[in-house]
């Protein structure tokens, strides 16, 4: 056999590939979407250029294809190997099995995924290993259900790249990304909206003909599995056209750079483009939403925020007091819902410290999370912006030198901390805060005498706060203020926390317990700090970074957003604000109690002023939302707008300001002032970020 025929299952899949994304693209060229006409020379350089693309992706591609048949042998089955191999895989399959392995800490689905995988090659191994006569039998239906596997991805991804077409007229994007997020969104999208069984009869029919002839063609490899050192050969082509492919890949996308869009888009190979919204994580708002002129959205802006000129949100914020320069604590608690406290109905005790403190403190009954991910928490606390469409500013390349509520701390010679009890590179919390002139103790500053609990988040909220209170001991004795910002961990799958601290019991797993423990050690925090000289002079601001789900019957379910914010200050007496608010809201406020001084950019607002108007936003990834006058609109991909009617769903024995169960009407006729108020926010917004006008 020549060394040729030994890439068999390499040419001909790529083959394969590159027949089906040729077609894609002819198919895509004379789809009604492509409202466009092209020159010879623009043809040309969709199909050549993007063909060559194709090639080079499917090299990438087929690392795994790689890996599985340069480790097809039977020296491997030989004894004593065959058995030592053996006894490693049935050593893992138990150690996973225990239900103590480092899988378990991530929870969900993962550990079962994990030991079905091991089971299964485990099962084969040994099938291979004791049942020589039907060795060759096996792994030639393992053959072809690789072969068969990477026909149906390469066919599924032509049909999804279709549909996506179909929908936005892009290859993918942010939102293809996004799809993977809202997995049952998505999935009850599809059922509702195609023939789901016909259509995946037809491709597992076709896959299975086009997999036949393939292996035909491909079954050499097996028939005569290559030596050592022809396996080397492959290896080292291989290897080589890697690298070549991961220089290549990047250089062809450079050349997509036609003004006319679906030149661009049908040049492209969606696989990478794929790739890139994973490590962009951006959605242009410009592109896929509503929009009104730039004027008029920052017109209509002017009518919330009177004070604005021109085409940004630069505004003076007076006090006729004298500043009050107080430390400040802000808490972002992991996952806290309204619903888990006592006045929203909770009838299960999981919050009774937050419960009092809250009977304590400036009350905030009706605010909003921004999102319902950590970053966006975070984001609307510590940028006061609206949730921008595609990923958090926290994760985005542009995300340093920001307007923030740490530079207006700064400006007043506050040390100013973020404070995290796990690894603040996870989600680009290290690289956001220290870019935006904050100092960040994580789990790293940590000494092994310091930790008494940690897992896969980081460690116990105990401890985050005992050195939490060491730190601001020591700079209390700086003679300076202090704004420690503290994000918590523990109410956090899996919801793992020390024993013997609250009545359910840590390694059970429940959700209600980290609940319960993250307010435990949230009463331990303040019986700490009560006893330190600076207690009296501090303010300590609490609000949940999102609810703990976002799953509901609505696009934007309002009672899935709702959260628990309150303000204590030790000196100051308990009051309640049952305005509608939004997270973004709750600085500026704390900044008015503050009596601050200063030039502002948020777009949060004071809400105890009495021009301030209620509304909030809430927001997915792509849905953007506004809630005002009982009615919610929504801003979504390919400029559609849709508002509901709000009708609270009052539930007996919860005072009216602690309802947070809505039920969602879709109107029939416009709300055309909100929808371009809703516009206005988020265009403004977008074009502040995209223009670099939310610089400090």
């Amino acid at each position: 056999m020549t060394f040729y025929k030994k890439l068999s299952p390499f040419y001909n899949l790529a083959l394969f590939y590159c027949i089906i994304s040729f077609i894609l693209r002819i198919i895509l060229l004379f789809h009604p979407i492509t409202q466009s006409s092209f020159t010879i020379l623009e043809s040309l350089k969709i199909f050549c250029l993007g063909f060559i693309s194709d090639i080079f992706t499917f090299i990438v591609a087929s690392v795994f294809l790689w890996l599985y048949l340069i480790f097809i042998s039977n020296a491997k089955y030989n004894k004593p190997s065959g058995y030592i191999i053996l006894g490693i895989f049935v050593a893992l399959f138990l150690y996973v099995a225990s239900g103590k392995s480092i899988f378990d800490e991530y929870g969900g689905a993962l550990p079962r995924i994990i030991l079905i995988f091991i089971g299964i090659k485990t099962g084969l191994f040994a099938l291979l290993l004791f049942l020589p006569e039907l060795r060759d039998k096996i792994r030639y239906w393992l053959f072809a259900f690789v072969i068969f596997l990477y026909v149906l991805l390469i066919l599924q991804n032509g049909i999804s790249e279709y549909f996506f077409w179909n929908e936005f007229g892009v290859k993918y994007n942010f939102i293809a990304v996004n799809y993977l997020i809202y997995t049952n969104e998505v999935i009850g999208n599809i059922m509702q909206s195609y023939p789901v069984i016909p259509i995946f009869s037809v491709l597992f029919l076709v896959t299975a003909i086009i997999t036949y002839f393939i292996l035909k063609r491909s079954r050499n490899y097996i028939d005569a599995i290559p030596s050592l050192v022809e396996k080397l050969k492959i290896s080292v082509l291989y290897i080589g056209l890697f690298l070549i492919s991961l220089i290549a890949i990047p250089s062809l996308a450079k050349t997509e750079n036609s003004r006319n869009v679906f030149v661009n888009e049908l040049q492209a190979n969606g696989l990478y483009k794929f790739y890139l919204a994973f490590e962009n994580n951006k959605l242009d708002y410009f592109k896929f939403y509503k929009t009104l002129s730039n004027k008029e959205a920052y017109t209509l802006l002017k009518q919330q925020y009177p004070a604005i000129s021109g085409e940004n949100t630069t505004r003076s914020i007076t006090s006729d007091s004298i500043e009050n320069h107080k430390n400040v604590v802000l808490i972002t608690i992991e996952s806290l819902s309204a619903e888990y406290m006592k006045a929203y109905g909770n009838q299960q005790n999981i919050t009774p410290f937050l419960d009092s403190l809250a009977q304590k403190s400036l009350q905030f009954t009706n605010l909003y999370a921004a999102g319902n991910r950590t970053v966006r928490g975070l984001e609307a606390v510590t940028l006061c912006l609206p949730p921008t469409a595609g990923e958090s500013v926290l994760k985005r390349e542009d995300n340093k030198n920001k307007f923030s509520t740490g530079a207006i701390f700064k400006k007043r010679n506050y040390n100013v901390k973020f404070m995290y009890g796990g690894d603040a590179f996870f989600d680009n919390m290290q690289d956001f805060y220290s870019g935006n002139g904050y100092e960040i103790v994580d789990k790293s500053s940590f000494s092994p005498e310091e930790v008494t609990f940690e897992n896969v988040w980081g460690v116990c909220d105990e401890d985050m706060y005992n050195k939490a209170i060491k730190v601001m001991n020591a700079e209390a004795k700086e003679n300076k203020p202090f704004f420690n910002h503290i994000m918590t961990v523990s109410n956090h799958r899996p919801f793992t926390y020390p024993n013997n601290k609250i009545d359910i019991p840590g390694d059970i797993k429940s959700r209600d317990g980290g609940v319960k423990y993250t307010d435990y050690s949230l009463k331990k925090f303040f019986a700490m700090a009560s006893k330190q000289p600076w207690f009296k002079n501090t303010v300590f601001v609490i609000v949940a970074d999102h609810c703990a789900s976002s799953a509901g019957k609505t696009q934007l379910p309002l009672d899935k957003y709702r959260i628990p914010a309150f303000i204590y200050d030790p000196t100051a007496q308990p009051e309640k604000c049952n305005k509608l608010m939004s997270q973004i809201d709750l600085m500026p406020t704390l900044f008015g109690l503050l009596h601050f001084s200063y030039e502002s950019k948020f777009f949060g607002q004071d809400v105890l002023k009495p021009d301030y108007k209620p509304r909030a936003f809430i927001a997915t990834y792509q849905d953007l939302g506004l809630i005002k006058d009982n009615v919610l609109t929504i801003l979504s991909p390919k400029q559609q707008v849709k508002q509901f009617d709000l009708q609270v769903n009052s539930k007996p024995g919860i005072a009216p300001e602690y309802q947070i169960e809505y039920s969602e009407k879709c109107m029939k006729k416009e709300r055309t002032d909100l929808v371009n108020e809703t516009i206005s926010f988020y265009q403004t917004a977008s074009d502040m970020l995209k223009s670099k006008k939310y610089q400090k």
